[in-house]
């Protein structure tokens, strides 16, 4: 492998953590509910399915813009978890044992919402190399990381209860950046441009900053 190719693989790895940081907080979420010894294994079926839907992606690029409904409707998902949670306080009761039929619900929701992220994600990638091995080894490593890190905020949580309402907040602020990008995608593929809505990157950086600064500070200082 050359020089080059090993820069285009850290590139593309990078990316797809940056551009996936927030699926990482969407995945603690998720398995959350779930009893400690399925989690793992939750974020290992979700691992694989995520392999197999960016190597899917990945030959389907061209096609992959389509899929804007998919990104509506996984933003509105993570809204809907965001509110359910609010309103429901689940942090004020113990979590429930998990069936087996909830833990497979689990399963297919977190490679749903691996479907809503991958639509921007590997049309960005996509633009660093045509080499399509280089880019999935790239973009596998990146996902890899997005799972290791889904781990460590499980536990994070664990520790400090009061990280939930943090986590929850980012996963509909996430929500709603997923549903803008498919309202936009929309709007181009209609060749309706002054209808397409945004969220710019600076806006949703300078957001998800602000939601882990004070509301950091406000787990931190309640659970200490």
């Amino acid at each position: 492998m050359s020089r080059e190719d090993l820069l285009v693989l850290f590139s593309v790895a990078a990316l797809e953590a940056l551009l996936s940081g927030d699926n990482a907080l969407v995945l603690a979420v998720m398995v959350r509910p779930l009893p400690p010894h399925l989690r793992a294994r939750a974020l290992l079926y979700g691992l694989l399915g995520a392999y197999l839907l960016r190597g899917l992606a990945l030959l389907f690029a061209v096609f992959l813009i389509r899929l804007w409904w998919v990104q509506v409707l996984g933003g509105l998902y993570l809204v809907y978890l965001m509110v359910q949670h609010f309103r429901d306080h689940p942090e004020a009761k113990p979590l429930p044992e998990a069936t087996a039929g909830e833990f497979w619900r689990v399963v297919l929701l977190i490679n749903l919402v691996d479907l809503a992220f991958a639509v921007d994600s590997i049309l960005a990638v996509v633009a660093f190399s045509k080499d399509f091995l280089l880019v999935f080894l790239g973009v596998a490593l990146g996902i890899l990381f997005i799972r290791l890190l889904a781990g460590s905020v499980v536990v994070l949580m664990e520790r400090f209860p009061g990280l939930e309402k943090v986590a929850y907040a980012l996963v509909g602020w996430a929500g709603v950046k997923l549903f803008l990008e498919g309202t936009h995608t929309l709007a181009h593929l209609l060749h309706r441009p002054g209808l397409a809505l945004a969220l710019p990157k600076a806006v949703f950086w300078g957001g998800t900053f602000l939601i882990l600064t004070v509301g950091g500070l406000l787990a931190f200082r309640k659970d200490a």
